[in-house]
């Protein structure tokens, strides 16, 4: 994995002007013994050339359907004030019940507290921890954090360690992390989903000239680390909340392509309710971006683009005058149907006008979920 050093000459150059002023600040670092620590990535690293199916587009326009009451396009609705950001409040312990659910490798945050005081919460949590909202849509009830770097997975040699953070625009870990977080309404207060996405920096060539990056898997201990995290900022004590991640009984998460449909179907061992987080979380984690959902018609709204394109640009303004016409296939639209039948549910995969999609697109969804719903 590439990993930027510190230059010889840079540091025989500001060793000794900036020994005294690293010293405090790694000091800090190294008692803390943090394992997490995106502080200042943003302004310390260089810009992540993000692949073209990882990017934010602007959210389609759709008539809400009559009656989605829990609906992305009626959430707005049920949360007065949704659309401003407001102060969070601090949130005296014991006042809210805090638990942690668990299916397979999948966590989740159950709180008796309503959207209308978690969103705000959940605002002040990601700024605490460095991270920036690049996506801050209520009315979706979705969150997203631009790319960093865990910071704390720099190496700890003695350069760094005496210099601490000064020099720290010269290291990179060669990975980024992006999270997102999805609200759910439950029927007693509010379902928290955070989902990890990483990219890992890699050798383009053998020459080791260039890099691109590309996507890396899912870190479920990451997730649950935060979600203690996230208890402990909504009120739990530090061992309640570890306990509480900890001990999260993994219950039996079956899920398998059938075989006899004539299109590309999914079955999961879950009623509706459940299929329905599980699968928006399996949409989160596999790298789709899901545009608008409507949960009474048990509907998802995402685009996907081919893993094919990962990694690949669109040639910029300078390579266009050179000649470069090189064409990036443009995200596609799709619409992911969850429909229950007592305590299972299915899972197909419909185009953007809601036919069903039989091609290798719907087939390939349909895999990235069956693997992440196992």
């Amino acid at each position: 994995m590439p990993m930027r050093a510190p230059r010889v000459a840079l540091l025989s150059l500001t060793a000794a002007m900036l020994l005294g002023l690293g010293a405090c600040s790694s000091i800090e670092k190294m008692v803390s013994g943090d394992k997490i620590d995106y502080r200042g990535s943003a302004n310390q690293t260089r810009g992540l050339e993000v692949p073209p199916d990882l990017s934010q587009l602007a959210r389609d326009t759709r008539t809400p359907q009559p009656g989605g009451v829990v609906s992305a396009s009626t959430f707005q609705q049920r949360v007065p004030g949704a659309g401003l950001p407001t102060a969070a409040a601090a949130i005296p312990e014991g006042t809210a019940d805090l638990r942690v659910e668990r299916q397979g490798d999948e966590r989740w945050l159950v709180t008796s507290l309503p959207p209308e005081k978690v969103w705000p919460q959940l605002q002040s949590f990601w700024r605490d921890r460095g991270l920036t909202l690049t996506l801050d849509n209520p009315s979706a009830g979705v969150m997203e954090t631009e790319w960093a770097e865990n910071r704390a997975k720099l190496p700890q040699d003695i350069i760094r360690k005496t210099l601490g953070s000064v020099l720290d625009a010269v290291y990179s870990t060669g990975e980024k992390d992006k999270f997102r977080t999805r609200v759910e309404r439950g029927t007693k207060g509010t379902e928290v989903y955070i989902s990890h996405r990483g990219m890992v920096e890699v050798y383009a060539t053998q020459t080791k000239d260039s890099t691109v990056w590309q996507p890396r898997p899912t870190d479920p201990q990451l997730e649950g680390e935060l979600l203690q995290r996230l208890m402990v900022h909504l009120g739990a004590k530090e061992e309640t909340a570890k306990t509480a991640v900890a001990s999260a009984t993994p219950g039996p998460a079956r899920a398998r392509l059938l075989t006899n449909q004539p299109t590309p179907t999914l079955q999961v061992d879950d009623g509706f309710d459940r299929a329905w987080r599980r699968v928006g979380l399996a949409l989160d984690r596999s790298g789709f971006t899901v545009e608008d959902r409507d949960r009474s018609q048990g509907t998802y709204f995402v685009r996907y683009v081919d893993p094919g394109q990962a990694g690949k640009e669109a040639p910029g303004f300078f390579a266009r005058m050179l000649g470069n016409k090189t064409k990036i296939a443009p995200p596609a639209r799709y619409r992911v149907l969850v429909k229950g039948s007592g305590e299972t549910s299915t899972v197909q995969v419909l185009n953007s006008e809601g036919a069903v999609e039989n091609g290798d697109a719907g087939r390939r969804i349909v895999s990235l979920l069956v693997d992440d719903l196992r």
